[in-house]
């Protein structure tokens, strides 16, 4: 079984930054690949970043390339984003999720664990 919690939202202007992490309780971390979603008011969650395990794979939404980096330490069992450059549209909830496996899927359904959720607002 894998818990994860999210931390680090919080309210944030325009061009600042953000450095959410995802802790894990597993003793297994080190052997899923972790993906971070988001979850604007009024729509469906929708892909963020995503590591996989050996941190071979990295993708990123189009939305957020160049502006947010994803790390993980395995041995904090802890992945970290890093949002700089926010924009107003990068307002939602975060959440991190959790999947066995190699590569690093774009949909919701592939991921098995989530945590709750840390919000992140952006204001002008």
């Amino acid at each position: 079984q894998v818990q994860l919690v999210e931390s680090g939202g919080g309210l944030v202007q325009t061009g600042g930054s953000l450095r959410l992490s995802c802790v894990s309780s597993g003793r297994t971390f080190g052997a899923y690949t972790v993906g971070w979603f988001r979850q604007p008011p009024g729509n469906d969650r929708e892909f963020v970043a995503g590591i996989s395990s050996s941190e071979g794979v990295i993708s990123y939404a189009d939305s957020v390339k160049g502006r947010f980096t994803i790390s993980r330490d395995n041995a904090k069992n802890t992945v970290v984003l890093q949002m700089d450059s926010l924009k107003l549209e990068d307002t939602a909830v975060y959440y991190c999720a959790a999947r066995s496996g190699g590569a690093v899927p774009t949909i919701t359904r592939s991921y098995i664990y989530w945590g709750q959720g840390t919000q992140v607002t952006v204001s002008s």
